[in-house]
C-alpha cells in the first residue's frame, strides 16, 4: 500500500528528508523552482528511485526535461538506510537557453515501520499484513481481536483487571493481545523527528496498550529486579493517555506491546477499535511537529458467547439450604454418576437463595492466542449476588455484568429467563453459535414485564447469537425455561426443542382415565399436597379453560421458534405439564406449574435430571415419568427424576433453576461467521 506525502523544497537550498520505504514522496516542481525556470533535471544515488508526472515526452535521457505546471517528481525508496542522510537526490533548473538557475538538494534516510498485529487470525502477528487496517467477518475474513480483560489474576482483594491501569503478573499477558512495531533504519532518527502511537477519545474508554521496556532502557540492576512486574510494562495508551511518544531502537528492531479491552460491544460501542502508529517531522523550535506517515491496525473487541445444552459440560453449581437435602442427594448422584465435577455453593454464601440459574449465565470469550469462560451476573442480585464475583471471578474465569435502575428490574431479569439455541440454520442463513432466547412481554401488552433494556442492549450487541424475543410475561414468575428446554439427539438438526403442553397433559391423563384409573391419584404420599384424582382434574372446566390460555401462550411461542429457528413439527416434543393461574402482586393472573414442571430440566450429556412430578400411579409406576421415559429413550437419553418438590417446586422453582452448568465453548471460530 503507497502512502503519498506531498513535500515542499526550496532551490539553493539543502533539505533533510526523512521517507518511510513504502512512502512516496510527490514534489512539485514548479512550485520550487527559481523565477524564469523552464527545464530541470534530477539525479540520485542507488537507492532512490523516481518518476516524473507527467511523462516527459524527451527522448534523450541526457537532455533537461521541459518543467510545466503540473510537473510532479515521484520519489520513493526501496530499502532502509544504514546511516542518516546515506542517499542523495538533486534537481537542477535551467533558462531557456538552459542555462544553471538553481540546485535543489535532498539528503535522505529511509526507515521501514510497521505496526503488525495478528491480522490474519493464526496466533502470529505476521510482518505488515495489508488488511492489517480493516475488519472483515468471515473464513475469508482478517482483522485482529482483542479480549476484555475481564478476569483476575489475583485470588485475593481482587477485582477484574481491566479496572487496574497496570500489570502486576506476566501471566496477565496472555489475556491481552500482542501488537509489534518493528523498524529497520540508522542508529538513530535525524534531529526532531519521533514516533508517536495514539488512539481517538472514543476508543480510548474500549482499550489500554502496555509495551515492554526495551532492553537499552532497563540495563541498571533495579529495573532487572522488578523484572516481571510494572516497571517492564509502562502503560502507552489509555483515557488519561491519547497520545505518548514510543522510543525508536535503531538498527533491525522490534518493540513488543500488549493491547487490552476494557468492555464489551454494547449499545454505544460497535466492537472497532483503531490504533495509530505516526511520525513525526519537526517544522522549526516552538512549533509543534506535522505527521509525515502513519499506519492503523484495527482489533474488534471478542464478543460474549453463550453455551447451549448440547455442548460438554464441565463443571454444575448447586446451592446447599437447610431444607434441599433431597435435592442435594439427588444431583450430586446425577453428577457423579454422569462423570462431571460439582461445585455447591454453601449457606453461608448463597443466605438461603437457592436459585443458582438466576443469579447467572455463564459464557466465554474467544480469540486466537487465548479463550476463558466469562460469567455474566444478572441484575436480579438476590442473596446469592456475590457468588460470581467472589467465588468464580479469578485467573482465566472472566466477570461481567450489566447495572440496570432498580425501578427497572423484575423477575423477567433473573436469568431463567435467558436460553440460547444450538446452532441451526433458518432459510439458508448459519447460526453456528445458536441464537440467544429471553422472555419479554407480549408485543401488545401495555403495561407488561420486561428484561431491563441494558441487558437486552448486551446481548444484542454481541451479534453473534442474535436474539429471539418470546412472550413469557403470561407466567408467574415469567422465566422461558418454564416451558421450554433444548436436549441433543442423533439426528435431524442434532437437538430435539421441548416444549411444555397442557394438551399432551390432557391427552395423557383422558387416555389414563378411559383405560379405568380416573381415581389414580397426584401427589399421593405427600403431606405437603392435597392429593387429586385425574377424575377430578378432567372435571375441573375452570381448570381446563387455565390449561387452554396456556396452551395458546406456548403456541405462540411455538410459532416464533418454529419461524426463527428453522425448525419443523418433528424437530419438537410436547411434555404433558399442566399449569393453574394465581393472582400475583399487581392483581393479575399469571400461570404457575400444577405439578412439577418437568421441561425444567438439567441436560448433562445424555443424562437428564428432570423434576420428580409425583404423578398418578398405574402398575406402581408414576405415568409422567413412564411418559417422559418413553419420549427420551428414543433420542439415547436417559432420565433421573430428582425430588426438588418442597425446596424447589413449593417455591416456584424446579431444578434448571437451582442449578447452572459451565460448559466447554463452541469449536466454531466466532470471528468465522458470514455477516
Amino acid at each position: 500500500m503507497i502512502h503519498p506525502r506531498t513535500l515542499r523544497v526550496d532551490y539553493d537550498k539543502t533539505t533533510i528528508v526523512l521517507c518511510v520505504v513504502g512512502s512516496e514522496l510527490n514534489v512539485n516542481l514548479h512550485r520550487s523552482a527559481p523565477p524564469r525556470s523552464k527545464f530541470f533535471s534530477v539525479k540520485c544515488t542507488a537507492n532512490v528511485q523516481y518518476n516524473i508526472s507527467p511523462p516527459s515526452q524527451e527522448t534523450s535521457h541526457l537532455s533537461p526535461t521541459p518543467l510545466n505546471g503540473n510537473s510532479v517528481l515521484l520519489i520513493s525508496m526501496s530499502h532502509a538506510s544504514l546511516y542518516e542522510n546515506d542517499s542523495k537526490l538533486s534537481v537542477q533548473y535551467y533558462g531557456k537557453d538552459k542555462d544553471v538557475l538553481g540546485r535543489a538538494v535532498l539528503h535522505l534516510t529511509a526507515l521501514e515501520i510497521s505496526l503488525d498485529v495478528d491480522a490474519d487470525r493464526d496466533n502470529v502477528v505476521e510482518r505488515n499484513n495489508p488488511n492489517k487496517g480493516s475488519w472483515k467477518w468471515g473464513p475469508n475474513g482478517h482483522g485482529a481481536i482483542v479480549l476484555v480483560n475481564c478476569d483476575s489474576e489475583r485470588s485475593y482483594w481482587k477485582k477484574p483487571d481491566r479496572e487496574q491501569n497496570y500489570i502486576s503478573k506476566v501471566s496477565d499477558l496472555k489475556d491481552m493481545s500482542l501488537m509489534v512495531l518493528r523498524t529497520r533504519g540508522p542508529a538513530k532518527l535525524p534531529e526532531g523527528y519521533k514516533l508517536t502511537m495514539h488512539i481517538s477519545q472514543s476508543d480510548a474508554e474500549s482499550v489500554r496498550v502496555f509495551r515492554s521496556r526495551s532492553p537499552e532502557l532497563a540495563t541498571n540492576a533495579m529495573s532487572k529486579l522488578y523484572s516481571h512486574f510494572v516497571k517492564d510494562y509502562p502503560l502507552v495508551l489509555s483515557s488519561v493517555s491519547l497520545s505518548q511518544e514510543v522510543p525508536y531502537l535503531g538498527g533491525v528492531a522490534e518493540m513488543n506491546f500488549y493491547v487490552e479491552g476494557l468492555r464489551f460491544p454494547d449499545k454505544d460501542f460497535d466492537g472497532l477499535i483503531s490504533i495509530n502508529l505516526s511520525l513525526l517531522e519537526p517544522i522549526c523550535t516552538g512549533l509543534p511537529e506535522t505527521p509525515i506517515f502513519t499506519d492503523k491496525v484495527v482489533f474488534r473487541v471478542a464478543p460474549w458467547i453463550m453455551t447451549p445444552n448440547t455442548l460438554k459440560p464441565v463443571e454444575v453449581f448447586v446451592c446447599s439450604t437447610s431444607d434441599n437435602y433431597q435435592f442435594l442427594k439427588g444431583m450430586k448422584n446425577l453428577v457423579a454418576s454422569s462423570g462431571y465435577k460439582l461445585k455447591i455453593c454453601h449457606e453461608y454464601m448463597n443466605r438461603g437463595d437457592r436459585w443458582m440459574q438466576d443469579e447467572l449465565e455463564f459464557g466465554y470469550i474467544d480469540a486466537p492466542h487465548h479463550r476463558f469462560p466469562v460469567v455474566l451476573d444478572s441484575p436480579r442480585d438476590g442473596n446469592l449476588g456475590d457468588f460470581p464475583y467472589n467465588e468464580l471471578l479469578g485467573p482465566d474465569f472472566g466477570y461481567v455484568t450489566r447495572v440496570a435502575q432498580r425501578k427497572d428490574v423484575s423477575s423477567l431479569d433473573s436469568f431463567g429467563n435467558l436460553e440460547v439455541s444450538p446452532p441451526v440454520t433458518v432459510n439458508g442463513k448459519n447460526y453456528p453459535l445458536g441464537r440467544i432466547i429471553i422472555g419479554v412481554a407480549f408485543p401488545t401488552a401495555t403495561k407488561g414485564r420486561n428484561m431491563t433494556q441494558v441487558v437486552q442492549d448486551f446481548l444484542w450487541a454481541q451479534k453473534v447469537q442474535e436474539p429471539i424475543a418470546l412472550f413469557s410475561d403470561w407466567l408467574h414468575v415469567g422465566h422461558v425455561d418454564e416451558f421450554m428446554s433444548f436436549v441433543p439427539a442423533p439426528d435431524r438438526k442434532g437437538f430435539r426443542l421441548l416444549l411444555a403442553s397442557p394438551d399432551a397433559g390432557y391427552k395423557l391423563f383422558r387416555g389414563l382415565q378411559n383405560d379405568g384409573h380416573g381415581q389414580a391419584k397426584l401427589f399421593e404420599g405427600r403431606g405437603d399436597e392435597e392429593p387429586v384424582t385425574l377424575d377430578e382434574i378432567l372435571s375441573d372446566e375452570k381448570f381446563q379453560a387455565e390449561n387452554n390460555y396456556v396452551q395458546s401462550c406456548i403456541d405462540w411461542n411455538r410459532d416464533v421458534l418454529k419461524k426463527e429457528l428453522g425448525l419443523d413439527d418433528d424437530d419438537i416434543i410436547d411434555l404433558p405439564i399442566l399449569f393453574k393461574l394465581e393472582e400475583d402482586n399487581e392483581n393479575e393472573y399469571r400461570a404457575v406449574a400444577f405439578y412439577p414442571d418437568m421441561v425444567n430440566m438439567i441436560v448433562l450429556g445424555k443424562n437428564l435430571g428432570i423434576p420428580k412430578p409425583f404423578g398418578p400411579k398405574v402398575n406402581g409406576r408414576c405415568a409422567l415419568e413412564t411418559e417422559m421415559y418413553s419420549l427420551m429413550e428414543g433420542l439415547g437419553l436417559t432420565c433421573t427424576f430428582i425430588d426438588d418438590f418442597a425446596s424447589y417446586h413449593k417455591l416456584l422453582g424446579e431444578v434448571h433453576c437451582g442449578s447452572n452448568v459451565l460448559r466447554e465453548p463452541f469449536d466454531f471460530k466466532w470471528w468465522n461467521l458470514e455477516m
